[in-house]
């Protein structure tokens, strides 16, 4: 998601929020499809990730305007993936629509860095921006197992002899 260059920098961070409100809530869906522990325990990571975007994201509007009251949007400016998918979509799909929300999310905090101000917005904003293409190459990794291994994230752990060997910490 690109940022409009007429967006004003208080208008950015409730954007941003709801962006990590629905990404988090995208990891939240998945782990409820998947049983391999691991891949559970990635989406748990992600998720939480994306909470704690939401927090700084919200203790920067503070610090940055104070007094002012913060109205987060009902929705995304962009389509919200739940209205893009159902039951029937397949794990691997629903991978690849959260990979590409993660590449939207870095370019969005790259072009805020650009129209921040203050030293410490533009420090934050390519903070993220860097944590979000983080997830971004995480998901990519997994869409790698999914596509090889179609079965990988409906089974509870590997098991010997057949296609996937899971040796994992």
């Amino acid at each position: 998601m690109t940022i409009d260059p007429k967006i004003k920098a208080a208008d950015v961070y409730p954007i941003a929020i709801r962006a990590e409100m629905d990404a988090a809530g995208i990891y939240r869906d998945l782990y409820g499809r998947v049983r391999n522990e691991a891949l559970r325990q990635k989406l748990d990571f992600l998720a939480k990730e994306e909470d704690r975007h939401k927090a700084i994201l919200e203790r920067v509007f503070r610090d940055h305007f104070p007094g002012r009251k913060m109205v987060i949007p009902a929705q995304s400016k962009r389509p919200k993936i739940s209205s893009a998918v159902d039951d029937a979509t397949l794990v691997v799909s629903l991978f690849k629509l959260a990979m590409l929300k993660e590449k939207e999310a870095e370019d969005f905090y790259k072009g805020a860095k650009a129209q921040a101000e203050d030293a410490q917005a533009k420090r934050i904003l390519d903070y993220l921006s860097r944590v979000e293409r983080s997830h971004y190459f995480m998901l990519k990794s997994e869409i790698d197992l999914l596509e090889r291994f179609p079965d990988y994230y409906n089974v509870e752990d590997a098991h010997e002899g057949q296609d996937l060997f899971h040796i994992g910490a």
